[in-house]
């Protein structure tokens, strides 16, 4: 079995995380949090991680389609331990269409978490983006969820771990029912999660940093920080609503939106 590599003859650098994660990506290869050898790996210097594999993403032939964040729900930072939320990249290698199962096949551990997704009208660039200025930006408003599979063994990390493995980024669905920002409170928008028939958790999109749309100010303005925007036409998966379940083989997930309809997707085969 391919194994995790050890730190590099004088320790972890930007460079050598950023390739030994799409490493562990590419080869289904989980391992310990590189904070563990390198307690310097801040949130900053992992997106410079998360940006490097961007490009790389993009020089194989992926299309940059949007953003994501992560960690923005209360349940989701206290499973975790992790304090704040996170921005990442989304590409078109990522996009499963409705009825695709998970991809089990290229994946380590995944997981599934439900969505409020925004489709962009405009561009939106911060700093300093209000939520009445983000939601003024977003065309359409969508139910999805979304497939996470962090390369760090049990889940276990830091800021700087989490941002430079893109935010646990694998796949996602975006629910076929379009409403438009001005029709929906997003913040009562409730959503049911069920697995095998039984509904298991439950959430509103309050629970996404109190409304989705400054989940999309936050990122339009973390983004700013470091020389980007949200563009027109881009996908914005604001966050995950409640903890995330499980996703074995045989088993299936549906996110029941109170008014964006429901997205199930099934585990698929190991």
């Amino acid at each position: 079995m391919t194994t995790p590599t050890a730190p590099p003859e004088g320790g972890w650098t930007v460079a050598a995380v950023a390739a030994e994660l799409l490493r562990c990506e590419d080869e289904r290869i989980e391992r310990p949090p590189f904070t563990d050898d390198w307690p310097d790996l801040d949130l900053d210097t992992g997106y410079e991680v998360q940006d490097l594999n961007l490009q790389a993403r993009l020089d194989r032939g992926e299309k940059l389609v949007g953003v994501k964040l992560g960690l923005t729900s209360v349940a989701k930072q206290q499973r975790m331990g992790v304090h704040s939320p996170f921005v990442a990249w989304l590409t078109d290698a990522m996009v499963l269409d409705a009825g695709d199962p998970v991809p089990q096949s290229r994946l380590i551990h995944p997981r599934v978490e439900p969505e409020i997704v925004l489709v962009m009208g405009e561009r939106l660039e911060g700093p300093d983006v209000t939520r009445e200025q983000a939601m003024a930006a977003v065309a359409s408003v969508h139910g999805g969820v979304e497939v996470i599979d962090s390369r760090y063994q049990d889940f276990r990390f830091k800021a700087g771990d989490v941002a430079a493995d893109n935010a646990s980024s694998a796949a996602y669905v975006v629910g076929s029912v379009a409403r438009a920002p001005a029709d929906l409170d997003l913040a009562a928008e409730a959503v049911r999660v069920e697995v095998d028939g039984e509904i298991v958790d439950t959430a509103t999109g309050a629970a996404v940093q109190g409304h989705p749309g400054e989940a999309l100010a936050l990122a339009a303005n973390d983004l700013a920080r470091r020389g980007h925007a949200i563009e027109a036409g881009w996908v914005v998966l604001t966050g995950g609503m409640t903890d995330a379940v499980f996703a074995p083989p045989g088993v299936s997930v549906t996110a029941h939106f109170d008014h964006l309809g429901s997205v199930r997707i099934d585990g698929g085969e190991g």
